[in-house]
């Protein structure tokens, strides 16, 4: 009876674990929604609050619930420390995400942490560990969910930034391989059909690839997919910042075909979106470096770059030391 009492033994009120599953939902709701800075907040309390849980009295069970929870929650702060320019912080929570997800035996959490792992190293210009995150969550990912047509699509993303054009084509086959095998029901997470996910990376993912490996023409017809991809989504699962990117990449390629008039106006439409995160502004500063040095004279190309400056200054500073994981 004293081993069965000391199984059952918890200090968990019997609502904890419903809340918890309450919070992280509404946090992945608002993190398309809200200001990032706000978000960060609100989860880096929580991650805090889960913390201090997991050091307390609890069963077997709700330990493994809550290892998940700690997972959900770090990888949520890794996506939105990128989003505020802090890439160190955002890979140590993409790490820490992993970890609790192996602790927790949940091979999919995993996955989901080298997705964000994979996406921050690309925009710090890492292909090598880009790529190397994104092989290391599909040995985690279920081969049948569209996380793994993501991590695929992510793996080529990282040949193309490393200029390895035969890599890009082998994975981005591997993706859409993937795609055509996912079943007909569609899983979700946290209430959000998770299958736009693979749609966008399969439209979106091979216009960047396309700009970084020179092949403008396919960039462009890409880019433009992917625009149409992310207008036709219900509004609730609208991404304004991945709306902004298709909008870069489409500019992009009119620059190197050579029509810098309309590079220029896709430009400002992308920093007009309503959530200029850090990602945007990085490609924002991609198109206006490449305008500058082809198109120098131009003054539109220098009202575009002086208003990348502005947005660059506000968002300074983005994250205090003391949210570092």
């Amino acid at each position: 009876m004293e081993f069965t009492r000391q199984a059952e033994a918890t200090s968990l009120g019997s609502g904890t674990l419903d809340h918890l599953d309450l919070a992280v939902t509404e946090f992945n709701r608002a993190y398309s929604l809200k200001p990032p800075r706000a978000v960060l907040d609100a989860v880096m309390d929580y991650r805090r609050k889960v913390d201090a849980l997991l050091k307390g009295r609890h069963t077997h069970r709700q330990e493994r619930e809550l290892l998940a929870f700690a997972d959900w929650l770090s990888e949520l702060l890794a996506w939105l420390a990128h989003d505020l320019g802090d890439a160190r912080t955002g890979l140590a929570f993409a790490t820490d995400a992993f970890v609790h997800g192996q602790q927790a035996g949940h091979g999919q959490l995993c996955a989901w942490a080298m997705d964000a792992s994979a996406s921050i190293n690309l925009y710090e210009q890492r292909p090598v560990k880009a790529r190397y995150a994104a092989l290391k969550g599909l040995i985690e990912a279920p081969a049948t969910h569209p996380l793994t047509v993501r991590l695929h699509a992510q793996a080529a993303r990282a040949a193309a930034a490393d200029g390895d054009a035969d890599g890009f084509t082998t994975a981005y086959r591997a993706a859409e391989d993937a795609y055509r095998l996912l079943p007909p029901r569609s899983p979700r997470r946290f209430g959000m059909d998770v299958l736009p996910l693979a749609d966008y990376a399969l439209a979106s993912y091979p216009a960047t690839s396309f700009i970084w490996l020179g092949q403008a023409e396919q960039a462009r017809q890409h880019a433009e997919q992917a625009l149409a991809t992310y207008e036709a989504a219900p509004a609730a699962s609208r991404s304004p910042s991945r709306e902004a990117i298709a909008r870069i990449d489409m500019a992009l390629a009119h620059a190197l075909l050579g029509d810098p008039d309309d590079a220029v106006a896709l430009g400002h439409q992308a920093l007009d979106s309503a959530r200029v995160v850090d990602s945007v502004r990085h490609r924002a500063g991609d198109l206006t470096s490449y305008l500058t040095r082809r198109y120098r004279r131009q003054a539109a190309v220098k009202g575009l770059r002086e208003r990348l400056a502005a947005a660059d200054a506000a968002a300074r500073p983005a994250l205090p030391a003391t949210t570092g994981a």
